[in-house]
């Protein structure tokens, strides 16, 4: 894989990152990069996320990608690789920042996704010199740069001692929007999230809320989701829009038989409004 060298001075695209504090003077990428700036998210979280955590970084990613929106991580396990993979399934674009010098991936599990978003128009990128080992401090320097190419830093699971709270911080000191998922005031994976949404940050209920502020033209022109063939299926996106995603407690909701509501599931599903999350559960794609 050929590696090019940038200085992000006289990159368009990087445009931000020239001035935040400690930037760095050349960049390593592998892959292409947008000629032009584009909005632009990082999308960052916990390694061990939950249902709900895998869930919201799907759906995030995935419409902010379908509008031509950016997505930024740092190729790690958990909510990064979740982002990189949505973005790249929604037809989008995605770039990963690394924490050691190409073309080497860390971690390796991630090789083949690293291929995939360099297949499909993104890039991967690198401050170190190539072949330079992961250090755990360069983690931490790496979040700088996650959260310096994006217009706004999404967090969309995270505990409250998570290594994503440090591209946080970098995102405050650089002047970056932060947007958090809220989560589940029981759940530990959830606790950094409301913590920050308690300090100030923006709470991301809807796509929609980020793009309402860093690119708001991109919201000109949304179609509402369109309704089902049947009165049935329509009751059914009406219900996952609300929030329920449990198989009975839809069937029970809408009231209709078992092979009536099991009918509806399949054609809302083989037309793409809808896709299984496991364990009984859907959701909207």
């Amino acid at each position: 894989m050929k590696i090019n060298r940038f200085d992000p001075r006289k990159h368009k695209y990087f445009s931000l990152l020239g001035d935040i504090p400690n930037a760095p003077d050349r960049l390593h990428v592998i892959g292409i990069l947008p000629n032009e700036r584009r909005p632009t998210v990082a999308i960052v979280g916990t390694r061990k996320p939950t249902s709900y955590g895998k869930e919201v970084t799907q759906t995030v990613a995935t419409e902010l990608a379908k509008r031509g929106v950016v997505i930024v991580s740092g190729l790690a396990l958990g909510v990064d690789g979740i982002a990189h993979r949505a973005a790249l399934e929604a037809g989008g674009t995605t770039i990963a920042v690394l924490a050691n010098g190409l073309p080497n991936i860390y971690p390796a599990t991630h090789k083949s996704l690293a291929s995939d978003i360099i297949k499909s128009g993104g890039a991967i990128l690198s401050e170190y010199e190539p072949d330079t080992g992961a250090r755990d401090y360069q983690f931490l320097e790496r979040n700088r740069l996650v959260s310096g190419l994006s217009d706004a830093v999404i967090v969309t699971e995270a505990a409250t001692r998570s290594g994503t709270l440090s591209t946080v911080a970098h995102a405050l000191g650089q002047g970056r929007e932060v947007f958090v998922v809220p989560g589940n005031i029981t759940s530990p994976l959830s606790a950094g999230c409301n913590e920050l949404v308690k300090q100030g940050a923006h709470p991301l209920t809807s796509y929609t809320d980020v793009l309402e502020i860093i690119a708001p033209d991109l919201l000109e022109g949304q179609a509402v989701l369109a309704l089902g063939d049947t009165l049935l299926e329509s009751n059914i996106i009406q219900l996952l829009q609300s929030g329920v995603r449990d198989s009975d407690e839809l069937q029970q909701k809408v009231d209709s038989s078992v092979s009536e509501f099991t009918t509806a599931l399949t054609m809302l599903e083989l037309n793409g409004v809808i896709r299984a999350l496991g364990g009984n559960q859907w959701t909207l794609r």
